[in-house]
């Protein structure tokens, strides 16, 4: 049986859908069909019950997705060590990250990582912290990168850079806050934050909890799902922001934003790489040892 198979039998079954397996995998929806269907007469078993246009998976189905996930990690550890021997790194690759290291660390080390490993399938999906780290869990991802405080017990995380977030108001803002305020002055001000299960919101709330400050008790007029939309936001409104610092040096140099100093309320948090316990190694360990030469 090939491994292209199986890979097709996992996207269906992770995706409960024969049209999001065909984009997945840029295949003709007819050829999905037909890999399902000599799997099927392979074990002479229905592998998805069909009601209409919805599927869902048989006992059967089950049991191979619980196979199908470990057999196919064999596969791509083999294809690693084989063609390690040779010096060459070959193999796919999938990467999850979280928004804001998606948006301003990845991208140039994503490039230069390409140009010395051109043989490596490299692929990213963008989430927040929560959405990367169900991604890891459902095996449609390799390696992960979040950023954020809280940690799942099941997963194992290896910090990889430093951040802080800073609170920033736009240059014409009418909003007149003094260079420093405190964690107390917060309910008071109008805010756009980042949204419920990125780690960007996760660090603020550790921080406001420190100092018996409730994110319920905060004028939030917006939560957004990107820093990027956050900084357009405050271009066209009068509140403040807390973003990342990487996101915002350009602006900070040009001194479009300026940051107000939140007096004794360092919101500092770590990137961190996560995978699956027990999946250390491969392709994954090669890109995390890239990344820790380039920092």
């Amino acid at each position: 049986m090939s491994d292209f198979r199986l890979k097709v039998f996992q996207s269906v079954a992770k995706n409960l859908s024969f049209t999001k397996a065909s984009q997945e995998l840029f295949v003709s929806q007819p050829a999905i069909t037909k890999h399902i269907q000599e799997l099927e007469a392979t074990y002479q078993t229905r592998l998805f019950d069909r009601q209409g246009s919805k599927i869902s998976l048989t006992e059967s189905g089950r049991l191979l997705l619980e196979h199908c996930e470990r057999i196919l990690e064999d596969y791509k550890r083999l294809e690693y060590e084989m063609h390690l021997l040779h010096n060459e790194y070959i193999g796919e690759l999938k990467l999850g990250a979280s928004t804001t290291i998606a948006q301003y660390v990845l991208p140039p080390l994503l490039g230069s990582f390409i140009g010395k490993f051109p043989q490596v399938n490299l692929s990213l999906l963008n989430g927040n912290s929560r959405e990367i780290e169900a991604a890891l869990q459902e095996h449609r991802i390799d390696l992960g990168l979040v950023e954020g405080v809280f940690r799942l017990p099941n997963l194992k995380y290896t910090t990889f850079l430093e951040d802080e977030l800073v609170a920033v108001v736009h240059s014409k803002s009418r909003l007149q806050l003094p260079e420093e305020i405190t964690p107390q002055d917060l309910p008071a001000i109008p805010l756009v934050l980042r949204e419920r299960g990125s780690g960007t919101l996760d660090v603020i709330e550790r921080s406001l909890q420190k100092h018996g400050v409730k994110l319920s008790s905060l004028h939030v007029l917006m939560y957004l799902g990107s820093t990027e939309s956050i900084k357009l936001f405050l271009e066209n409104s009068d509140c403040m922001g807390i973003v990342s610092i990487r996101s915002i040096c350009k602006e900070l140099a040009a001194g479009t934003f300026r940051v107000v100093e939140i007096k004794d309320m360092p919101m500092l948090r770590d990137f961190c790489f996560v995978q699956l316990q027990g999946q250390e190694g491969g392709l994954s360990q090669a890109f995390m040892n890239y990344m820790f030469m380039s920092r």
